[in-house]
């Protein structure tokens, strides 16, 4: 099916976009998607109406794209066409932020960073989002959708946040962290990191500090951070404990 809308033209898509059943049309949406022609993303730029549709089908759409294993500019300006400046139900946005995120990780992934607008567009999309977002939930979700992004360039922001903010925000700025690999994971962050796990500057919740020593850990560990972290352990809730001896006895073996 998707080889078939590849090779098919802009109204033919358009056309079974309009036409099929209900309860088909999710198939046909994540096809379309899957497909990537620009014959099928120009059909559902003209069939997908993000202040018409239910939200179910905008929600299938932006997963699609979310998780399209090789994803192009185009599919990536569809999006933000799709979210930039309409009034959309708070689900949507959020899916489409993180949508966003991931889209952008996926082209930098295929050394597209700085070679197409629209990933510059969707990087700045996100960061400008995130300098004006008041609601601690917004701020939360910009923090995902740069752990999806995966941007070196973005760890210094994300440091700020994982430091300073609220819960919510602290332990999804940290959760963003442990998704760098191993060459990013810098001393800076490490010495953040012991700041939070160690809560040397104010308390932090359970799944932030475990996170936070998590990336201690998981990075190239340094035989102190070790030694500290099971130090700490005695003091902590059995569970949490039983998660850190096990998680160094895997680093162990």
């Amino acid at each position: 099916f998707i080889q078939m809308l590849r090779s098919a033209k802009k109204r033919d898509v358009l056309q079974l976009l309009q036409r099929a059943p209900e309860e088909m049309l999710p198939f046909v949406v994540e096809a379309a998607v899957a497909a990537q022609s620009v014959a099928s993303l120009a059909a559902l730029s003209d069939f997908l109406d993000f202040g018409k549709e239910p939200k179910s089908l905008l929600e299938k759409f932006l997963y699609a794209a979310a998780f399209s294993p090789r994803p192009s500019g185009e599919l990536l300006h569809l999006v933000l066409d799709k979210l930039d400046g309409k009034q959309l139900a708070p689900e949507v946005w959020e899916t489409g932020m993180v949508a966003v995120g991931s889209l952008v990780g996926k082209l930098c992934q295929q050394q597209l960073c700085g070679l197409q607008q629209e990933v510059e567009r969707g990087v700045e999309t996100i960061l400008g989002g995130l300098r004006g977002a008041k609601e601690e939930a917004k701020v939360v979700i910009y923090l995902l959708a740069l752990g999806n992004a995966v941007l070196p360039e973005t760890i210094p922001t994300l440091l700020d946040h994982a430091e300073e903010g609220p819960a919510a925000v602290t332990t999804a700025a940290v959760s963003a962290l442990r998704r760098f690999p191993t060459q990013h994971i810098s001393s800076e962050v490490k010495r953040a990191m012991r700041r939070i796990f160690h809560e040397k500057r104010k308390s932090y919740e359970k799944t932030c500090r475990l996170a936070a020593a998590e990336i201690l850990l998981d990075n190239e560990p340094l035989p102190m951070d070790v030694i500290n972290i099971l130090l700490a352990a005695n003091e902590l809730e059995t569970e949490m404990a039983t998660f850190l001896l096990l998680k160094v006895q895997n680093s162990l073996r």
